[in-house]
């Protein structure tokens, strides 16, 4: 993905970017501040390690090495307040939020039948509750300053489920709605909200990837769609990209076209040999199945 260095400068912006320490948190966070920002980066302390033995100091480490200005978060992004205090944290040192970055997520496969519901809902919160947290905190900055920039992290799982995943699938179909609508919502503010569904080879990956594919899927090659949603060069907005070695495609929901009947079974097999087509809103699919009412004389 080729970028101008226009199109690429973060310079004086202000970043938080949860998950970081490592895969595609890390990309992003070294990526960003390669172009200039000044990065909170967030990953939680595991049990026993130091400061600076955690993957969110080794990742600021390596910024700082290149030149850069960031600083370590260790909160668990699904803690009660976490958001509130990554968003002061980053305004303690830089004075400003300027883009969120929502990474941190966390899978575990196991079928729902074999999964107690609390195992459930963990998985769930890192991913949508983590995600939650900091957009609500930084919500109200964004849209004072009239500009901000908010990437969320999706996945294939939360468009089209995957077996043994749906803890996992859940939040990620949660926060790829959660982004339709706040990009309506920041829109009049100048925020732009967007996800990035990502196929990385990461810690989360390991081991269900052939190795010639993990070699292609580096973090590396997700970033630079990061780097630019998070520019100011970015008009996009609630819009789902997705990202793997070095190709790019575009993720959106679809309905068919409608057909009347009262025949339920012949209905649904005309429907299933129907193409679908996308809506940008909620409210436009809505209007579509007006005016086939309308043309059908259900609606005068």
């Amino acid at each position: 993905m080729a970028e101008s260095a226009t199109s690429s400068s973060l310079e004086g912006r202000a970043a938080i970017i949860t998950g970081a320490g490592k895969g595609l948190g890390r990309a992003y966070a070294l990526a960003l501040a390669a172009r200039g920002a000044q990065v909170i980066v967030n990953n939680r302390r595991h049990p026993g390690e130091q400061d600076s033995d955690t993957s969110a100091q080794q990742t600021v480490a390596a910024i700082r090495a290149a030149g850069g200005t960031a600083f370590a978060n260790f909160e668990a992004a699904d803690a009660e307040g976490a958001g509130g205090r990554m968003v002061q944290q980053a305004v303690d040192h830089f004075g400003r939020v300027d883009i969120v970055i929502a990474n941190a997520a966390m899978s575990q496969a196991s079928t729902f039948g074999k999964q107690s519901l609390d195992d459930f809902m963990r998985i769930f919160n890192v991913g949508f509750l983590g995600t939650l947290n900091l957009i609500h905190a930084a919500w109200p900055l964004l849209r004072a300053q009239r500009h901000g920039r908010v990437i969320a992290t999706t996945s294939s799982a939360g468009r089209y489920g995957n077996h043994g995943l749906g803890a996992y699938a859940a939040s990620k179909g949660a926060i790829e709605m959660l982004v339709r609508s706040l990009a309506a919502e920041g829109a009049s503010a100048g925020v732009r909200v967007n996800a990035i569904s990502p196929y990385g080879a990461t810690q989360m990956t390991a081991g269900h990837l052939a190795p010639e594919v993990a070699a292609c899927l580096t973090p590396e090659a997700v970033a630079p769609m990061v780097a630019w949603l998070s520019s100011d060069a970015c008009t996009a907005n609630g819009q789902v990209f997705v990202a793997g070695g070095g190709r790019f495609r575009r993720g959106f929901s679809v309905e068919t076209d409608s057909v009347a009947g009262t025949d339920m079974a012949e209905v649904a097999q005309t429907l299933a040999d129907m193409p679908g087509r996308p809506h940008p809103s909620s409210n436009h699919a809505f209007a579509t199945l007006v005016e086939e009412l309308r043309a059908g004389g259900q609606i005068p």
